[in-house]
């Protein structure tokens, strides 16, 4: 009778041990399909992949202009600015070229090196534009990014996903696949040997 007990209780131990591993391998799927369609489109299409430096030849601020968003988005979402503009000498290519922050900022207003996040204060986003302002003029070299097939004709500060970034965002639906997949195979061990172990 206790043996059967045993038997019993190690089966749906090893029942829930097999629906964990199944959990954990299609969420992993999950997470990959996400990342997919979200992070690696934005990854591949970043022509900004060489890093060299950058030296400042001038920057300044412009009067306000009006954030021309992305696409779709509402009136609501366009409100103006001081316009920052970073003029850099392109190391690599010995070049004047426009910095600009990321790949987005160029998307979202291509005369500005910088867009703020909208904010109701308007004395915040002015204090911000000049202590970056301030912060160029002080660092005058420092790393930035360029497109080598010259499809671009600019320079960003920052990617918005560096290898780095997708490697670590591709990590942890890895690390749950593989413990997924882990406790599969030792269910399946402890499955055979408890056959085997039965048959002799």
């Amino acid at each position: 009778m206790l043996g059967k007990k045993l038997v019993t209780a190690q089966k749906r131990g090893e029942t829930r041990a097999l629906c964990l591993g199944l959990g954990m391998v299609a969420c992993s799927m999950m997470m990959y399909f996400f990342i997919g369609i979200t992070i690696v489109p934005f990854y591949t299409k970043s022509v900004w992949t060489t890093e060299t430096m950058c030296k400042v030849l001038k920057t300044n601020i412009k009067d306000k202009v009006l954030c021309p968003n992305s696409k779709g988005s509402e009136d609501e979402d366009i409100f103006p600015y001081p316009c920052l503009q970073v003029w850099v000498n392109l190391t690599a290519l010995g070049q004047e070229v426009m910095l600009y922050q990321t790949e987005d900022t160029l998307e979202r207003n291509p005369k500005c090196s910088y867009v703020p996040d909208k904010l109701e204060n308007s004395k915040e986003v002015k204090a911000r534009i000049e202590t970056i302002a301030s912060n160029f003029k002080k660092y005058h070299t420092f790393p930035c990014y360029y497109d080598p097939g010259g499809t671009q004709t600019n320079v960003i500060l920052s990617r918005l996903y560096p290898p780095k970034g997708l490697l670590f965002a591709f990590l942890w639906p890895t690390l749950m696949f593989t413990g997924g997949c882990l406790i599969i195979v030792l269910v399946k061990i402890s499955q055979y040997v408890s056959v085997l172990s039965a048959w002799q």
